[in-house]
Order: C-alpha cells, then structure tokens, then sequence
C-alpha cells in the first residue's frame, strides 16, 4: 500500500499541530495528533502522564502509539519527542515524507510560555535549550525536508512554504 501520508516533526512550539491542520485542508488531507492519541490511550494529559511514569515512560507510552499508527493521505503531527525513540522515528518515515518545522531556539522560547505545565517530556532541571540541542540533530536524521520557519512568519506563510517544498 502506497505510504501518502506527511509527517510534521519540530520542537513543541513549531507549530507542527496548527501547521498540520491547515495542510491538511489544503491537500483534502485527514490530521492526526498524535499527543491527543496518547491523552485518550492512556485516559490522563500528557503533563500527568510525565509526573505518573516520568520521561521514560512516557516516551515508551508514545513510541506504541506511533508504531500502532497505520494511515493514508493523512498529515500526522506528533509530539516533539517522536524522534527520541528509534522505532517510533522509523515508523513516521514508513509512514510518509516527514517535514522538520525548524524555527529557532530564540522563538520557541518567545513562543513557549507554560514549559512546566505543557506536557514537555524533559527531565527535572533541563531547560528548552537542552532540550533544543538534544532533539535537532535528531529532527535533522529524519527529516526528507526542512522548512525554515522565521520568527514573524504567519501560518499561513509556513503552510505555503512547506506546500512549495512539497512540490
């Protein structure tokens, strides 16, 4: 079967769920968020799933539901942690073309507000930057393509960029 689907990855605050909905109207695609598949797996938020099981557990927790994924002509946004497991990153590029949302530290952390309470997974005492310079080679390793996503840069231009680089 034909593997149509588009994969957003990115730091949370890329924009990878706002971005995805409207790319998935622009295709006649369906969106997935697959932090809301988590929420209902497990029947609790993310953030109470972090303090219940801890960053490892949760990245367990999500690496099934990725790998459980099984979709077409879908844009699936998921967390920003996807790419820290293997198999779950391995499962999003079977899945479709993944795009990396790329937008600088110095935005997220304009854009990032409620880091503590937002169902970041990171360990006690990280900041954003750590976590930042953890994941970015990482979103690097399995992306097909990157959009740079600029400070001031409307939805709506974000959509358009990752639409043209789509083809």
């Amino acid at each position: 079967m034909e593997r149509n689907n588009i994969t957003l990855i990115g730091m949370p605050g890329s924009g990878k769920s706002t971005v995805g909905v409207l790319l998935a109207k622009s295709l006649g695609y369906r969106f997935l968020d697959a932090d809301l598949l988590i929420q209902q797996r497990e029947g609790a938020l993310l953030q109470k799933i972090l303090e219940q099981r801890g960053v490892e557990g949760f990245l367990d927790v999500e690496e099934a539901v990725i790998r459980d994924l099984d979709c077409t002509r879908t844009v699936i946004a998921p967390g920003g942690s996807a790419v820290c497991r293997e198999g779950g990153a391995r499962r999003l590029k079977e899945l479709g073309l993944v795009v990396y949302l790329h937008v600088p530290l110095e935005e997220l952390e304009r854009r990032i507000r409620n880091i503590t309470t937002r169902g970041i997974a990171m360990a006690p005492g990280q900041t954003l930057a750590d976590v930042y310079a953890a994941r970015e080679p990482l979103y690097r390793k399995y992306a097909d393509l990157t959009v740079e996503v600029a400070g001031g840069n409307a939805l709506e231009q974000t959509v358009a960029a990752v639409l043209a680089r789509l083809g």
